[in-house]
């Protein structure tokens, strides 16, 4: 450890994600599994990312968890780790808020996953998504609910996408600085529906939303 760093603890968690899926995949000739998870499904503001991981055999990580299991800080610290992974390879795609509010923001995450899967270099030939099954999925799929507390290649992809997306919301609330997107991150806290009240919308919310939509009607209205 290096000095300085202060010591992490993390509870004892009643499920720790392990390399037992993917290891599975490959016994069956399936040689690079990757894992697939999105950040940003629930927010009123803000694009959805989606992350795909293949983690090289072997891999081991004590603090990799389910990304919503862990700390801002944790998070920050696992991604620059990941970032840092000999073997790793991963991909990130971004669907802003005009395609999160074409589509609906579930068929935007599933789509998201999609085009992650299919940005991975080298190509994977199996996938471990998050969650429910995605209807046409490009590769051999296993869907596993809860599967970045179960995976460690969703874990891992739950950690890029989370903490990619939380980066761009601090960035971007300097241009928006009435809504405090650096704190909430865009999700429908007291603060943020506060700041919708009293502003409106502004071009990063989801007018799809509907406390978003009942705004945007009475702001159009007034």
């Amino acid at each position: 450890m290096k000095r300085g760093r202060k010591k992490i603890i993390i509870s004892d968690l009643p499920q720790r994600p392990t390399l037992e899926y993917e290891t599975g995949w490959r016994a069956r000739g399936f040689a690079r599994v990757a894992g697939v998870d999105e950040a940003g499904r629930g927010p009123l503001a803000g694009p959805v990312h989606v992350a795909a991981v293949v983690l090289p055999e072997g891999f081991e990580h004590v603090l990799l968890h389910d990304s919503k299991q862990l700390s801002e800080n944790v998070r920050e610290r696992i991604f620059d780790e990941l970032m840092q992974c000999e073997g790793l390879s991963w991909s990130l795609v971004v669907l802003d808020v005009l395609e999160v509010d074409r589509m609906n923001v579930l068929q935007a995450s599933r789509e998201g996953m999609r085009r992650a899967v299919m940005a991975l270099n080298p190509m994977a030939d199996a996938v471990l998504v998050d969650g429910l099954a995605v209807p046409d999925f490009p590769l051999p799929q296993e869907a596993l609910v809860k599967g970045d507390a179960r995976s460690l290649s969703i874990a891992a992809a739950s950690i890029i996408a989370k903490v990619s997306r939380d980066r761009y919301m601090r960035e971007v609330s300097q241009m928006y600085p009435h809504y405090g997107f650096e704190k909430h991150k865009g999700y429908g806290t007291p603060e943020h529906l506060a700041a919708l009240q009293k502003h409106g919308p502004c071009p990063l919310h989801r007018i799809s939303f509907a406390p978003v939509a009942q705004l945007t009607f009475t702001f159009d209205a007034a």
